[in-house]
């Protein structure tokens, strides 16, 4: 497995500078932001992932003010008590993605987010201390919790939320595979360790939070 400089030096050739690769990277927010960051925001930012899933996110976009009128703007408790006459007035709403699973994933979601809460005071605090160093940990968690949160969904939700963490894209899983770190995208517990492990290693080496280490990665592979 190369070092981290030498990969950030791949980045950087095939980018034309180090200030290609590494200018505008948004910086992670503070536990404590993340932490007040309200539950209906996280099963907003949970069901516009669950929306865009498979279809254009334009079209996400276009229908995101009804989608959030037809969920009450998300309010967490109406949400995970959506009647089966509201359910069955909800897939045939046509301000929303009519798809019966990924309704059904929102309320599902809806329910996590409570249950957390109340262990934790809120969804967000539960996120805030999630340590960096388990951030693999922290994806499985919420795939195996949640509803439809597996692949990128989770992974783009923290991200847009400030969570410091990596995304395995399809450039970040070629570097992985290039380093001998995986020999494809993980599914099992021992690959999402190496992983991990790997991501720690760099992040050791060069003090750089994951996320800067995540567009290093996906930038050092040539397309």
């Amino acid at each position: 497995m190369r070092k981290f400089d030498d990969i950030l030096a791949m980045a950087a050739e095939r980018k034309g500078s180090f200030g290609a690769v590494l200018d505008g990277i948004a910086a992670a927010k503070p536990p404590e932001e993340i932490a007040a960051i309200p539950d209906d925001l996280w099963l907003a930012g949970m069901a516009r992932g669950i929306m865009q899933a498979g279809i254009s996110w334009t079209v996400v976009d276009k229908k995101w003010p009804g989608i959030e009128e037809a969920f009450d703007h998300f309010d967490v408790g109406r949400c995970a008590m959506i009647s089966d006459d509201r359910f069955d007035a909800l897939i045939a709403d046509p301000r929303i993605i009519r798809s019966p699973p990924k309704v059904r994933a929102i309320q599902e979601n809806a329910v996590f987010i409570q249950e957390v809460a109340r262990d934790h005071g809120s969804f967000g605090r539960r996120i805030a201390d999630w340590p960096a160093e388990d951030f693999a940990g922290l994806l499985q968690w919420m795939q195996k919790s949640g509803s439809r949160l597996g692949g990128s969904t989770g992974a783009y939700l923290l991200r847009k939320m400030g969570k410091d963490g990596f995304i395995l894209s399809r450039d970040v899983v070629a570097r992985l595979v290039a380093e001998g770190v995986i020999d494809k995208a993980p599914t099992s517990k021992k690959a999402w360790a190496a992983v991990q492990e790997a991501f720690n290693t760099w992040a050791e080496q060069s003090g750089q939070p994951l996320t800067v280490i995540s567009r290093v990665l996906a930038q050092s592979i040539n397309n």
